[in-house]
């Protein structure tokens, strides 16, 4: 993986500044330590930081080819996982490669197809190609939206990169937050609206998006959907089609010239992958490594609930010991996840998701060690349902976000003259409505299939997308590739349009996905019943942020001294824990939460308009 960001002037001659550029994009020499390098031109500037993992000896960025007497270059981020079909597809058509790595393939299929070449694709990516011929810079990004890809204007200067702080870096632009972006914040974090980048005038490529910008300004278009169609598949026909567009991701996603683990929790998701591709490790006599994660004190102090009914360490060992996989459990230290709560809100360039995000920060540090590349179980839930709202359509048909257990939890924290929080949640009711109202159904759906796609739809466009988020923002700022087979865009465009009988059968979550995997995984882990990614149970870790918190409501300039009501803190800290988010964060985690907030309007300097 790598960084990519750039710079598009047309309407003033020497409008573009090397200097601002390579600021820019050593704000992410975190996402690519291996090489740096710029493209500099009359009207456009590239730059690209590369972390090496597909042949590593070429593949220097930005890359430049030529065809037929024009010029094009490309700064790309991502991996493409059916480069062997489209390599050679294109060498048909009459290209002569130079090297072995997907770049150079993105680069000749925009070349040959255009703006069509995304729906040749399949892999995770974001990209831009400078067309000199056409004047014009062309942007892209991956279906699912794995990689990221944001962008603002500064004057009529263009700016697009991979994360906000390389846009934050250009001295035009601001780091600004208007009361769409604090609602987003107080109501949603850590999911955002599609398209918005939470600051004022920060946009991201939406997953699925494609365009141009040129003189005539910016153009973006979806070039893929997600599709309601009619499936008459048997049972057992759909859980041969999902194990042979499984099996076949997880593969594709194996290919690397440097070190690749899997993570493992013994949860069904991750060892779905870790068995097929220990299988594939040991065709060719080989060991996979994989790494699960605890937390200091978790085993003293583990709390059984409804959404977490048991720890990880026996079913990721007994998993590890069935597969024969080398196997390694990382243990985060419960002041180091509470320090790292300041690094991954940098990581994230918004406060994210607390503790969650912070740990995985700590744990993919220690994986960088051993490993660059790792596969990761995320996409599972959103696309197989394994939610309660998918079976529950008390939670789904309602006015808000059905992740989010209270949604004024946070905001009625604030001072109400500031933040205006019933016009917020009348907005935030809004956005959900219409994001329901653009969920493709057909008419023949049951109201059980009906409410199976809407979940889908709302669980991979809101709720998919921050886990995805953070996935990269964590992994990459330790220069660590996480990749996640899941997301592939087959197996999502397939598993929609299965009934829900048969995705639910027996009322089990996640019953097509058991069935198809069954061969490659015992009884006890295939039944397991979901657990979600684990949390600190350590009482230590609440006293921690508590006092942090208290520290940082003392510093009278803080936006947490200006703006929240301490009397209403009081009362949150002195009732019983309450979640707030999701199936893990509960008071503890919305007090790192409010840490990460003052840090981040601190740190950013962030203005509110």
């Amino acid at each position: 993986m790598c960084s990519i960001c750039g710079m598009i002037e047309f309407e003033q001659k020497n409008g573009l500044n090397p200097d601002v550029l390579n600021r820019m994009g050593m704000t992410m020499k975190h996402r690519g330590p291996d090489q740096t390098n710029a493209f500099y031109s009359e009207f456009a500037m590239l730059h690209h930081n590369r972390l090496s993992v597909i042949d590593p000896e070429n593949g220097l960025q930005p890359m430049t080819a030529e065809w037929q007497g024009e010029k094009y270059t490309i700064v790309y981020n991502g991996e493409l996982y059916n480069t062997p079909e489209l390599r050679d597809e294109l060498s048909r058509l009459g290209v002569i490669f130079k090297t072995h790595c997907d770049t150079e393939v993105v680069l000749y299929a925009y070349i040959l197809f255009g703006e069509r070449c995304p729906e040749k694709m399949n892999g995770i990516f974001a990209f831009g190609v400078y067309d000199e011929g056409k004047k014009q810079l062309f942007l892209a990004r991956d279906r699912i939206g794995v990689k990221p890809l944001f962008y603002t204007k500064a004057g009529s200067t263009f700016l697009f990169a991979s994360e906000i702080k390389a846009l934050l870096a250009h001295p035009d632009v601001q780091p600004k937050i208007d009361r769409v972006g604090l609602w987003q914040l107080l109501y949603l974090t850590p999911v955002t609206i599609g398209g918005s980048g939470v600051f004022q005038n920060i946009y991201e490529v939406k997953p699925g998006y494609c365009g141009v910008f040129s003189e005539q300004g910016l153009r973006l278009r979806p070039y893929w959907t997600l599709e309601a169609r009619e499936c008459h598949d048997t049972p057992q026909q759909a859980a041969m089609k999902t194990r042979e567009l499984l099996t076949d991701a997880i593969s594709r996603q194996l290919v690397s010239d440097v070190p690749l683990c899997t993570f493992l929790s013994g949860g069904l998701d991750s060892s779905v992958i870790t068995s097929v591709a220990a299988g594939e490790y040991r065709r060719y006599g080989e060991t996979l490594s994989t790494y699960s994660f605890e937390y200091e004190g978790n085993k003293e102090n583990f709390q059984s609930s409804l959404f977490q009914p048991q720890g990880d360490d026996e079913f990721a060992l007994f998993l590890a010991e069935w597969l024969g996989t080398s196997h390694t459990v990382l243990t985060a230290p419960t002041l180091s996840v509470a320090k790292k709560l300041f690094d991954a809100t940098l990581a994230r360039d918004i406060p994210g998701q607390a503790d969650i995000d912070s740990s995985l920060l700590y744990f993919c540090s220690q994986v960088k060690e051993g490993h660059t590349v790792a596969l990761s179980g995320e996409c599972a839930d959103e696309i197989f349902g394994g939610y309660p709202w998918f079976y529950r359509p008390g939670m789904l048909y309602r006015d808000f976000f059905p992740w989010i257990h209270n949604p004024k939890a946070r905001i009625q924290l604030f001072d109400d003259g500031v933040v205006k929080a019933e016009d917020g949640y009348d907005y935030m009711s809004t956005v959900y409505q219409q994001s329901i109202r653009e969920c493709q159904t057909l008419d023949t759906d049951s109201f059980e299939d009906q409410t199976a796609r809407v979940a889908t739809w709302l669980s991979v466009s809101y709720f998919m997308t921050s886990l995805l988020e953070r996935k990269d923002r964590m992994s990459m700022a330790n220069g660590l590739e996480v990749r996640v087979p899941f997301s592939d865009h087959r197996i999502l465009e397939y598993v929609y349009n299965v009934p829900w009988k048969i995705k639910f059968e027996n009322q089990t979550e996640k019953a097509l996905l058991r069935n198809a995997m069954a061969e490659f995984l015992p009884d006890k882990i295939l039944y397991r019943k979901k657990s979600p990614y684990p949390k600190t149970h350590n009482p230590l870790y609440q006293k921690v942020v508590t006092e942090l918190l208290q520290k940082r409501l003392e510093q009278k300039g803080g936006v947490l001294h200006q703006l929240l009501d301490t009397k209403k803190l009081q009362e949150m800290l002195e009732s019983e824990n309450t979640t707030w988010f999701g199936q893990l964060m509960a008071t503890p985690q919305l007090i790192a939460w409010l840490i990460q907030f003052d840090f981040w309007f601190e740190q950013y300097q962030v203005q509110m308009v």
